[in-house]
């Protein structure tokens, strides 16, 4: 009996499997370093650095913020500016690689390479401002970053760390068939590129900003289908160390958000230890999205954010650390 015709496709395509591209950094050739407007890693990378500076008095701590998928440092822009000039807060940002202006756009560099990039970068600016408290702001992909950073042999020094709509979604949390299609397209035709057009996905309720963005050159439109998968191995990894994650730690999260679900969210709350309770604090906001800190309301999490870091035992401005877990979870929720 002949085969379907499916199913004699899929049987091709599995035996002219590919593995997913990855564009790992190279052997170190030197140590890391900031200059003026690039981070240069280890292996010779120049990564595009932005940076914002109180102008009023020194700096009293000192934030370096790692952006999300897609987009690039130019995303802290706008609360870098709030917390420079309010609360003489230091900041900085880098595009990692294959996002932004950095090296090989539109690549994935590996779970271990945005991990030691970040590592480095934060113990290059702790060089160049000793003494001062340094905190890790990770967005989206950026806070799954700083989860799989924390819990590796490299772990980078830290006095408390601001995840804002951590990446988390991993495989656990995802039906069967969109893990399937992943490792299929992954596997036969990583360099197929993929948009969010036609999936009613709402980031954020600030339209103008969006506007802003779809018209940014540095923002990615196209995405390889190798480097979704790279993400989902990035958030698995963050996924499943939530139960060592033991930092101080400031944890926001969007009641709105549609691009992270809430279950694998309230997962990863639910996961983390015990033992570091009491350093560690959930803010849920009632209407905000997946990109908090350029909401419309974003003003109440960067007030969070500077509270936090000048006294992380006093309740936040907001209040959204008033809000339970219970209230996130509260509504069933299939991942869409």
């Amino acid at each position: 009996m002949d085969r379907p015709p499916f199913l004699a496709a899929v049987l091709a395509l599995a035996v002219s499997a590919c593995a997913p591209g990855l564009m790992a950094p190279g052997p170190a050739i030197g140590e890391a370093r900031l200059t003026g407007d690039a981070f240069i890693t280890a292996d010779g990378a120049a990564l595009p650095l932005r940076q914002w500076m109180p102008e009023d008095g020194p700096a009293r701590a000192v934030i370096v913020a790692v952006h999300g998928f897609n987009d690039y440092s130019n995303f802290f822009d706008d609360p870098g500016l709030y917390l420079a000039q309010k609360w003489n807060i230091a900041s900085y940002a880098y595009d990692q690689r294959g996002f932004g202006n950095a090296p090989h756009r539109g690549r994935w560099a590996g779970v271990d390479g945005y991990t030691r990039d970040l590592s480095a970068f934060a113990g290059a600016v702790r060089k160049r401002h000793p003494g001062l408290p340094l905190y890790l702001l990770g967005e989206s992909m950026g806070g799954a970053v700083i989860m799989v950073a924390m819990d590796g042999a490299d772990r980078p020094e830290t006095d408390g760390i601001i995840l804002s709509a951590p990446a988390v979604w991993g495989r656990a949390t995802m039906p069967w068939y969109q893990r399937w299609s992943l490792w299929l397209g992954a596997h036969t035709v990583p360099w197929l590129t993929l948009t969010g057009k036609g999936l009613n996905i709402k980031p954020s309720d600030n339209i103008e900003m969006l506007i802003e963005l779809g018209q940014d050159p540095l923002v990615i439109k196209k995405t390889r289908i190798d480097a979704i998968y790279g993400l989902v191995n990035l958030m698995d990894a963050a996924l499943e160390g939530s139960n060592r994650f033991d930092a101080a730690a400031l944890i926001l999260y969007g009641e709105r958000d549609e691009i992270i679900p809430k279950k694998p969210t309230a997962m990863m709350l639910k996961r983390l230890p015990g033992s570091a309770s009491g350093r560690q604090r959930t803010a849920i906001y009632q209407t905000g999205y997946h990109m908090l800190l350029r909401d419309l309301g974003a003003s109440l999490p960067w007030k969070d954010i500077a509270a936090w870091t000048a006294d992380p035992t006093q309740p936040l401005p907001s209040g959204a650390d008033k809000r339970s877990l219970s209230s996130l979870i509260a509504d069933k929720e299939t991942p869409p």
